[in-house]
């Protein structure tokens, strides 16, 4: 068994645990982007598209055993950043090499609507540049496909789909069943080893989301690998103000920045370097990219994984905190809210050593109506498991 690659029995296998009703019929799509002079090739990428076009070959072998009438490889010029709208067109992809630019598309793909994609689609594997879990949760739900969404996927994830997802499954479900009824989350950092800060995340009107890598009902669609619970903190939509806010330490390199939250909102930068003016000028240029828009509970981190430099696989490694936008996710904040779509952006902030060394969370404490109080996390370890 070669540790970078899955052969052809894992992959059946792997799409029969994600996806582990049947479909009725329709088709089973594998879903990649492809640079242009904008956004140009790299090598994972390249890879990406070779190893996407690998599974399509794989599972079309395979059609009849996943009850799907037909497995199509699917191309689309890439949106230039994380979750922005996909565009209105996508190409049919049916030649032995991958599709490497939109030359390739054009001159030998099949011209095609993404409705139309979505229409016949009964599940979705999307090993993509930038990612679809935004655009993708958003048509599942009205199309009523199934979407495993693997953004930014590289060999160095296949270990990620061979853990026991059973025992995923029972700490994400044991996550959400004790962040439903929470109302006030208050999270507790510590920098450097002697400065604190706090945070009071806001929960009221909101139900957690378990993503433990499997979907088994129509219109469910998430990350692959997966391994967190996430809840979008109340963002002031309903008929008052959120109540979310203190200082939110970030590490970026190896600058510390400081965000100042009211409602919901980062209003204000602080920090070291010229990072700490860089994303000021962001935030001035772009409000809605200081949306809180994530409280993540990863949990990967706890079967021995180690972060490769790819959100996808590093933010289910422990504890994390998003920014930007949250619609895909249960909240109000979506591409409208954003200047343009390649401004639209979802960004996470990961709270283990190895990203954030400098930034320990040192308490986590959830709170009911009722003032029950639980403490979830503990100088960067979980307590509940």
């Amino acid at each position: 068994m070669l540790e970078d690659a899955l052969d052809r029995d894992e992959l059946y296998q792997l799409v029969k645990t994600v996806f582990p009703v049947a479909p009725l019929g329709g088709s089973l799509v594998v879903l990649v982007d492809v640079p242009d002079r904008t956004v140009p090739d790299n090598d994972e990428w390249r890879e990406r598209r070779r190893m996407a076009n690998e599974w399509a070959g794989i599972l079309r072998g395979c059609s009849g055993d996943l009850n799907v009438d037909r497995v199509d490889l699917v191309a689309y010029q890439n949106v230039g950043s994380n979750n922005a709208d996909l565009p209105a067109e996508a190409y049919l992809w049916n030649e032995d090499a991958q599709p490497d630019s939109l030359e390739d598309l054009y001159r030998s793909g099949r011209e095609l609507s993404f409705e139309k994609v979505f229409h016949t689609a009964r599940l979705i594997m999307a090993p993509t540049e930038f990612s679809t879990t935004a655009p993708l949760k958003v048509a599942a739900a009205y199309h009523g496909f199934r979407a495993a969404t693997m953004p930014g996927f590289s060999k160095a994830m296949i270990p990620a789909l061979r853990l026991d997802y059973e025992e995923i499954n029972r700490r994400v479900t044991l996550l959400k069943n004790k962040l439903d009824p929470v109302t006030t989350a208050e999270v507790s950092f510590l920098v450097d080893g002697s400065e604190s800060y706090h945070m009071k995340m806001d929960l009221r009107h909101r139900q957690a989301h378990a993503s433990g890598g499997c979907f088994p009902r129509e219109g469910e669609a998430g990350n692959l690998p997966s391994g967190e619970t996430y809840i979008v903190p109340y963002e002031g939509e309903v008929d008052e103000a959120s109540g979310t806010s203190g200082t939110l330490p970030v590490q970026l390199g190896e600058d510390l920045v400081l965000y100042e939250v009211r409602a919901n909102r980062a209003v204000s930068v602080t920090g070291e370097g010229e990072t700490a003016a860089r994303e000021a000028e962001l935030l001035s240029r772009e409000p809605a990219y200081g949306n809180i828009a994530e409280l993540g509970f990863g949990v990967l981190g706890d079967f021995g994984l180690k972060p490769i430099g790819q959100i996808l696989l590093d933010e289910k490694l422990g504890f994390h905190i998003a920014f930007g936008r949250s619609d895909h996710f249960g909240g109000a904040v979506g591409p409208a809210d954003f200047h343009s779509p390649k401004a639209v952006v979802h960004i996470d902030r990961i709270y283990i050593p190895s990203t954030q060394p400098r930034v320990i969370v040192e308490k986590i404490e959830v709170k009911t109506p009722d003032g029950t109080t639980e403490i979830l996390m503990q100088d960067g370890r979980y307590t509940c498991f």
